[in-house]
Parts: structure tokens; sequence; C-alpha cells
């Protein structure tokens, strides 16, 4: 008993000493962080020393992500790295392979892994590793071997230029020659700390610190590093943070970062890098005979800027649910038909801003089963590292009719009351599922009348198709902060790059959001949002406004933006196309689907795309349709009845599910 008292207050004592140490940074992190290119060598006349004046770079505190509300999303925490200095690390090669040995001894000994990042197997017979040719192209490259040289050949060249012992085992070996290769593309000098490993325990530091005379060069830094206070809100958007690439460097040095910053590598945290980044400080210092003489903090840090979002944290959460349970249904219901049914998306967005309200993808993944089990998502069923809601490229099938509705009533080729003849068959062997004789545009979307469209897109031609399908914002990236894809429109072009034969036949096709028509859950919100707005498109945004750190100074409001804007022809064209879109609501089902007892009017159309899949299911809309506030579209790869969702999602924004046998206003 006596014996673990003496070695629990031992322990104690040296994590105080620990602590205590890290409050002096002053001086230990002279030893530490010495800038790039800042050293300055002086000789003064008629002194006895030699002075050297260096400055150490101060690390900005990146800037924080909160929700709409001020609740946060993305924080930080003060965690401690393992970092090799060059001043102070042996220039003697096997004294320095006898460091590296012996940290990562003491790291792998408390389950703490270090950076590395050679493309090789850990253990003999060497290979390298699978899907790393660009790596293994870089590796023999920066190490001088040539193209046919095997994974052994790489290694045994790396223990060759470091004199990696033989007297070491063949693991010793591969752990030094890994290190050594890191250190080689971190660009590892004067300039330039090693960080050998992030965000490391107390009780590894407490090691370290004890075994520091076995380890000249390395050290322990305080370092900031990202905390995620709620790791399920939106985490494809939010993106990750990582260490400079040395194929980065020498594009990011220009921009004031060191080989050892941190920088923004997806999402909102590579999109709004400039502002989250901050501004580091320096540290000037003097050294004579290598103690610190003086020193003075000649230009302070200054934090990066906070970010406010426009998402509600708990609305994202209800829409994220709304998706799930959806396909919960799907799988259990449905007579068994949809058993396989995995994934789908939701957008939501303000129709009056273009504001993101809610970006639902899945599967999805937390921010932590990201950052560490990465490889494991990668193979996890239904690609959840794929964010269906902004980069799932998806055929729009009959919502894409309302695109090609716009057309022929604002070029002229058919007013709200002309009609086409509908009898089931047409040219191409195409069909039709109904019969619906003479029909009108404002008939033929409640209906989704396939000859109708078949018809109108024949006429308008596939310029005019693309035009249109532009204006909406299909076919190009939207410029969400976080990033989007473009998708593709169906035209000679796109025909062209795909290596396909362009034939007339697909002119119809994609009048009706067939053919090779691609867009992305994002894309078809926002169309839904045009229409709307009767032909006004705004930008999507993710960002609400940005502030300085605390949060206690708004430096930039997101102003709505209109990126487009279709010139009518004709006043009434959006009545005809909102009218078929209000009318295709009232066909949902009776119960907790039914969008006929809200006390107001829901304006929607949807889709059953042919896919790989089969067939998928699209939707999209506003509400209310009289005076939209919100407008919506979602996805359900290989199912149907997606229109089913969007009951849920007008009762999650609006809070109309405690009342749902309320009177339609149209009844």
């Amino acid at each position: 008993m006596f014996r673990k008292f003496i070695d629990g207050l031992r322990t104690a004592i040296i994590i105080l000493i620990v602590l205590a140490s890290m409050s002096f940074a002053v001086i230990e992190l002279l030893k530490i962080q010495v800038s790039e290119d800042n050293s300055e060598y002086i000789d003064f006349t008629g002194s006895a020393e030699n002075i050297t004046v260096s400055t150490q770079k101060i690390n900005a505190t990146r800037g924080e992500i909160t929700d709409i509300n001020g609740n946060p999303i993305v924080k930080n925490k003060v965690g401690y790295n393992v970092i090799i200095q060059a001043a102070f690390f042996p220039d003697n090669l096997n004294d320095g392979n006898e460091v590296l040995l012996k940290l990562s001894e003491l790291l792998e000994n408390d389950g703490v892994s270090w950076i590395e990042s050679i493309p090789v197997t850990m253990e003999a017979p060497y290979e390298f590793l699978p899907d790393s040719d660009a790596a293994v192209e870089k590796l023999k490259k920066k190490i001088g071997v040539n193209v046919y040289a095997t994974a052994e050949n790489c290694i045994d060249k790396l223990k060759e230029d470091y004199q990696i012992s033989d007297g070491y085992s063949e693991h010793e070996q591969r752990i030094i020659a890994g290190l050594r290769y890191e250190m080689e593309i971190r660009n590892f000098s004067i300039g330039n700390v090693f960080t050998v490993a992030e965000d490391v325990p107390l009780d590894t530091v407490v090691v370290i610190k004890e075994f520091s005379p076995e380890l000249d060069g390395a050290d322990i830094i305080e370092a900031p590093s990202r905390m995620y206070a709620e790791t399920d809100i939106i985490p494809h958007e939010i993106g990750t943070v990582g260490p400079v690439y040395a194929e980065e460097y020498d594009e990011l040095k220009e921009l004031g970062y060191a080989m050892d910053d941190t920088v923004g590598k997806s999402g909102l945290e590579k999109g709004m890098e400039s502002y989250l980044r901050g501004q580091n400080g320096v540290r000037s210092f003097s050294m004579s005979n290598g103690k610190v003489v003086g020193n003075e903090v000649t230009q302070e840090a200054v934090a990066g800027h906070s970010i406010k979002l426009t998402i509600d944290n708990d609305f994202q959460r209800d829409v994220q649910d709304i998706l799930e349970n959806f396909i919960v249904y799907l799988n259990h219901h449905q007579s068994g038909q949809y058993t396989d049914v995995t994934s789908g998306a939701i957008v939501v967005l303000d129709v009056k801003t273009g504001a993101v309200l809610a970006l639902a993808t899945a599967p999805t993944y937390t921010i932590d089963e990201y950052t560490d089990n990465y490889s494991e998502l990668l193979e996890r069923p239904g690609q959840p590292i794929i964010d269906r809601a902004t980069d799932g490229i998806y055929r729009p099938g009959s919502t894409f009719k309302t695109i090609t509705a716009t057309a022929g009533l604002n070029e002229g080729i058919v007013t709200g009351s002309s009609t086409f003849y509908c009898g089931q068959t047409y040219l191409y062997n195409m069909h039709c599922t109904g019969f619906h004789k003479n029909i009108a545009v404002t008939r033929a979307i409640e209906v989704s009348c396939n000859i109708y469209f078949y018809e109108l897109g024949q006429r308008l031609g596939i310029d005019k198709i693309s035009e249109y399908a532009g204006h909406y914002g299909l076919g190009q990236s939207l410029g969400l902060e976080s990033g989007d894809s473009a998708g593709y429109l169906a035209n000679p072009e796109t025909f062209e790059r795909l290596g396909m034969t362009w034939t007339i036949g697909q002119v119809v096709q994609a009048a009706i959001g067939q053919s090779e028509v691609g867009v992305t859950p994002l894309q078809l919100a926002v169309a839904a949002s045009t229409i709307a707005n009767e032909g006004v498109r705004y930008k999507p945004h993710l960002v609400d406004s940005i502030y300085n750190y605390d949060m206690s100074e708004l430096v930039k409001k997101i102003e709505p933006e209109v990126a487009d804007k279709i010139e009518l022809n004709y006043d009434d064209i959006y009545s005809y196309i909102r009218n078929g879109m209000i009318a295709a609501s009232h066909n949902t089902p009776k119960g907790e689907y039914s969008l006929n007892d809200l006390g107001f009017d829901v304006a929607i159309k949807t889709g059953t795309p042919q896919s790989a899949r089969g067939t998928d299911s699209t939707f999209i809309g506003f509400a209310p349709a009289d005076n939209p506030q919100i407008a919506f579209a979602g996805i359900i790869e290989g199912g149907e009845y997606s229109k089913y969702m969007v009951r849920k999602i007008i009762d999650a924004y609006f809070g109309t599910a405690e009342e749902p046998e309320t009177t339609s206003v149209s009844e």
C-alpha cells in the first residue's frame, strides 16, 4: 500500500512539473518552434559572444463554428504534440536514429500512433500499401530509386541513406526508416519542426518528460486542436483539418503558412479557411552559447474568425431522422420490396434567402468515426463517405418537367390552355403510364404525363431545354461554401465527353429528366426555390455570418445573393406550374403523410427516374404554396414513395404535427 502511495505521489509530482513547465512556455518553446527563414546571426564588435537572433511562431487559435442559434458545433481544445526540433536533434545519423527509436518505443508502449505516410507495410516482407500509387510514385522520386523499385528496395535505400544499423531488428529498422522519410517529406530543418504525434494523452507527456535526457531534440508543445461539440451535425459539410502536406507547401508558404501549421482539408474547414485560420504571432528571441538571453513578442497572434451557420441543430437532426426513419420504414414494410434500400438525401432551403436549413444524407457518419475509423468507413456498406445531398448525382426524373414547362411557356411554345394528345404511346417506342387524351400543362404536371413533355421537349429542342436548366442552376456548381458537384445536362457535348452517341430521341428523354441528366439534391432544392420565387434563383449558402473569435463582434453578414433571374415573357407562367404542383400534393394518401390538412397548400412534384438500381424516387416542392418560406428536395436510391417524407419535413419546420386535422384552405 505504501509503495502504491509513493508511486502515485511520484506521478502526481511529475505531472505538476510538466504542467508548470507548460506555463513557462516562453522559455521552453524557444527550444521547440523556430519559424522558417527567420534566423539572423549577429556578431557584436567588441563583444566576447555571438548572439543568435531568431523568431518563433506563435500559433493562432482557429475560429469556431456554431449553428444559427450560437450553439457550438466545432470548438477548440488544448492538447499536447510531440515534436522534434532540428536545432537540438543530433547531427550524427546513428545518434538521431537512437532518438527516433526510443521515442517510437515510448509512444508505442502507451498505444499512441505517430505520424507516418510512407506507403509500405510495417512488417517484412515489405509490400506497397493498396491504393497508394501516387504515394508510391512520390516515395520513389523522393529517395531516388527507379520506377521499378520494390518496397524492399525502398526500405533498403532509406536504411542506406540514414545509416540504419543492421544491429536493429527488422521491425526497428522499418520504424526508423518510416520516421526518417516523414522528416524528409515534411522538410525537417531549423525552420520547420517535425511533429511526431498529435494530441497525445497526459500520461504520455509525463513519460516523454521523464526520458527527455535520452531524447535530444524531442519535446512537448501545447497545441490547439479541434473538438466537436456536435459530431453528427452535417459532418460532410463541416469537413476536416490536417497538416500541411509537402506538395502543398510551396503554394501555402506564400500565404504565410509554416510546415507545421494546420490547414482546412475539406468542407467548411477548407472553404472558409481564410476566415478560420487566424494570423500567427511572432516571438523574437536571442541566444548566446545555447542559452536564451532575451525574448519578446513582436507580433501578437490573432485568433481566427468564428462562423455562424444557417443550420439549426435541432431541425437538422429532425430532417436526418426523417430520412433514416423512412429508409427503415421501406426496409420493413411494402411487402419486403425495398429491403435493400440504404441511401438517400434531403435538402431544405429558405426560399427568401437561399440559406441552407438542413442537409441530410444517408448513410452518414460522425466526425469521430471519420477521424478514428476512416479506412473502415471507406468499406462500410452504402458508402457513407459520400455526401449525397451536395455531391450525389442522380437523374431527376419527372421533377425536371417543371423546368421543361418553364421553357415551353416562356418561349411561347405552349400556353396555359393549349393541349397535346396523350394516347399512351409516342415516337421512339416511348410510353406514358396514363391515357390522358387532350391535356394542358397544369394537368400534365399534376399527373406527370410523359407524352405531353415528350412533345413539348421535341418542339423546344435540346438547346432551349439546356438553357433553362442552366437558369435553374443545373449542370453547374452552385458555389456552396463547403463545396458541391456540378452534375451535367443531356446534350451533344455531354455525350461526346462520355464517349456516347447523341440521337434525336435523347431530346425527349431529357425533357422528362431521363437520358444523361445528372443533378444533385441541392440543385433540385434550388430549382424548387426558383419556382417558388417565380424565376429568381438565389445562391445557396451555409454561412449566415462571420464574427470575431469570441463572437462578440459581427464582422460580416452574408446577404442573399441572386445568382440568376429568368426574364419572363409572360407574367402568368408560374401560376400554371405552381397550380399543377399544388394539385399533385392533393394526391398524397390520407393520414400521417397527407398534405391536405395543414391549413395551407403545398406544391410538390415527384419523379421515378431509371437508374442502375432500377428506379429511384425523387421529389421537389415548397411551402406554403401561396407564400413560400421553405423549398425542399429529396431522393431515395432504389426505392419509392419519397414524397411521404414531405409531410414530416413540414411538420418539423412549421410545428404542424400537433394539429393534423386542420382543414385545408383549398377545400
